[in-house]
């Protein structure tokens, strides 16, 4: 009887973690949606409103690290981007506190984008922490970009 009782107890557990990191990851999902949502009309306070306090948006630019305020100024006055995500892989912290997420993104004016980013748990919910917008560059076409990157960057020195 033990045993049996000993089995049920394991079995509810795993059941209510298992619910519980769904439903995390459900929030996470929500958060992330919501995001690329207010960016394609150009809501700026629901936008940010995702961020934490002291989230970091990387761009695509190497000198594009725009504090969540410095972001905000940046972003004031322009009507909204449009990236649509494809693909997303979301990963939560042993502690359930911080999750890690990679995406890949359609977007009509820039094709293929991914980003990536990290998210906090606040009493508020998850936040963006950190959310970092790349152009994944094929391989085969790696060189040449570089290359027009390196020459580019000659060209501002």
């Amino acid at each position: 009887m033990k045993e049996l009782i000993l089995s049920f107890c394991v079995v509810a557990t795993s059941t209510a973690f298992g619910q519980s990191i769904s439903s995390e990851l459900q929030a996470i999902n929500e958060v992330l949606d919501a995001y690329h949502e207010a960016a394609s009309r150009g809501d700026w306070d629901n936008y940010f409103a995702l961020m934490s306090d002291d989230g970091v948006f990387l761009g695509t630019d190497a000198v594009e690290r725009w504090p969540k305020e410095v972001f905000r100024e940046y972003a004031g006055d322009r009507s909204g981007w449009v990236y649509r995500s494809v693909e997303r892989h979301v990963n939560l912290t042993p502690d359930g506190n911080s999750a890690w997420f990679d995406e890949i993104l359609d977007s009509e004016s820039y094709g293929t984008s991914r980003g990536t980013g990290v998210l906090i748990k606040t009493p508020d919910g998850w936040k963006i922490s950190q959310y970092h917008l790349t152009f994944p560059i094929p391989n085969e076409l790696a060189r040449e970009m570089t290359d027009a990157i390196k020459e580019f960057e000659a060209r501002d020195n």
